[in-house]
C-alpha cells in the first residue's frame, strides 16, 4: 500500500508516495537533496533552474556506471561458476 511522506529537497517541500518503507524514502530523498546541495555549492555557478537536470544527469551516470560494473561481475562469476563446475565434473 503506497504511503505518501513529506520530505525537503533543496529547501522546498515535497510530498512523496510509495510503497517502500520511510526510511528508504528518506534516503533515497536525501540522496537527491546531497546531490542538488553539491551542486549548489560548486565553485562555478549554476542556475537553481537547471541544478535539477545536472544532478539527475549525475545520477543517473552513477546508476549506469555501476549496473555495468555489476553486469561484468555477475558476467565474471558466470565463467568462474561455469569453469569450477567442470573441473568439479572432471575430478568426480
Amino acid at each position: 500500500m503506497k504511503k505518501a511522506l513529506n520530505v525537503e529537497i533543496l529547501g522546498q517541500k515535497f510530498t512523496i508516495s510509495s510503497d517502500a518503507e520511510e526510511g528508504y524514502m528518506l534516503k533515497v530523498a536525501g540522496y537527491v537533496d546531497g546531490k542538488m546541495q553539491e551542486l549548489m555549492q560548486s565553485p562555478k555557478p549554476v542556475a537553481k533552474s537547471n541544478v535539477a537536470m545536472l544532478a539527475a544527469l549525475n545520477i543517473a551516470d552513477e546508476y549506469h556506471r555501476l549496473k555495468d560494473t555489476h553486469e561484468a561481475i555477475l558476467t565474471r562469476l558466470d565463467q568462474l561458476s561455469r569453469k569450477l563446475s567442470m573441473t568439479l565434473s572432471e575430478e568426480g
